[in-house]
Order: C-alpha cells, then structure tokens, then sequence
C-alpha cells in the first residue's frame, strides 16, 4: 500500500523577517509572507488530493499557512510538532542576545542536553518532534487502511515548522546531510514523503 505525507513549513512571519529565535511565541504571518503563499498557491506549488487530511500544530502561524493554501479544513492539531521553545530568549535578535552570558553559554555548548533559561534543550526537543510525527505516521496509516476498500491512495497534509522538518528529515535519513540546517526548507515550502508497505521509500522537496 502507498501513500504520502506533505510537510510543509508555515510562510514567513515579523519574527523571520527580523532574524528572531521564535518557536513558542505565537506569532502572525507578515504580510509579505501572505502574499508569498498566495502567489505559490496560485503557481500550483502546494501538492493536494482529493483525499487528503489535514494537520497544523495549533499555532497561529500554521492555521494562517493552512487557510490560505488550503482554504478552510476541517484538520487535526498535533502540539508535539511544534517549533522549539527558546525560553527566555524568545523575540529577540542575535545582536541582542551576544553579549547576554547566559546566551554565550547556550550557543557554544557541545552538550544537546543544555537548555536556554526557561526553554528547551535540542534533546527534548528531537524526542518530542520524534513522538510527534510517530502520531502522524500513525494516523497516515490508519487513514489509508480507511481508503484501501475505495482504491484511492492517502495523503496526510501536516502545516508545521522549519526545525521540525529538519529534525523529520534527519530522523529518517540520519546522515544524509552533515548539517541538520541543510534539511530546512524555505517559508511556505517543504517535503512530499512516499511512503511504501509501512516504510518511507524516498521524498521530493517543493
């Protein structure tokens, strides 16, 4: 049995157009970052079936993303998929943050364990993303045993983040990239994943 899962990354938002650490502040498309998905949208950029569910991680920025590309869907939310949460140093710029110590301390540890003040360390992070998308594995599974009597093939549509795709990515194909960033994909794009008796065979980037 085949189906799909389409991860694709919410449009830009203020808090990317400034160069923010932003994951758990529930921030608002910009305007330019709505524009963006219209005009792909429009494109034919964003992969769809008649049969597709849908999914966002319940922020305001992945409802946004849904409702344009999309229109208004019925959808599921699955909180464990969204972005890390930087704690203390939420809404705040590189610049404002070098010469914070506790920031210093934070981007030079070797140690994916350490957490910024009041956030979320890497570790937590990856094991959360990690039980999130096992939900939706699960859930895509369960969706086309649901179809398999209509002979239609499933798609499970899921709205999230860039680090939670990256952290997707590399939880797939562990070492297909040296870098973890290299798996981000831009605002408003993403991943098709094709997935084959239970396993992911292979993926096309949009």
């Amino acid at each position: 049995m085949k189906s799909k899962i389409v991860l694709i990354r919410h449009g830009i938002t203020e808090g990317n157009e400034m160069h923010m650490y932003y994951g758990s502040t529930d921030v608002s498309l910009s305007e330019r970052g709505k524009h963006l998905l219209e005009k792909q949208r429009n494109e034919g950029l964003y992969p769809i079936s008649e049969t597709a569910q849908f999914y966002t991680t319940g922020m305001l920025r992945t409802e946004q993303t849904l409702r344009i590309v999309y229109g208004d869907r019925e959808h599921g939310v699955i909180e464990d998929l969204r972005e890390l949460d930087f704690g203390e140093f939420e809404m705040h710029t590189y610049e404002e943050l070098n010469s914070v110590p506790e920031y210093q301390k934070w981007i030079t540890a070797e140690d994916s364990g350490k957490a910024p003040p009041g956030g979320e360390s890497i570790d937590s992070f990856t094991k959360r993303i990690r039980r999130g998308f096992d939900e939706l594995t699960v859930r895509n599974e369960l969706y086309m045993l649901k179809l398999r009597n209509h002979r239609k093939e499933a798609m499970t549509i899921c709205i999230c983040h860039g680090g939670v795709i990256s952290g997707i990515m590399d939880y797939i194909w562990p070492g297909e990239y040296k870098n973890f960033f290299e798996w981000i994909p831009d605002p408003g794009h993403g991943y098709v994943l094709l997935v084959e008796d239970g396993s992911f065979i292979g993926y096309e980037q949009f």
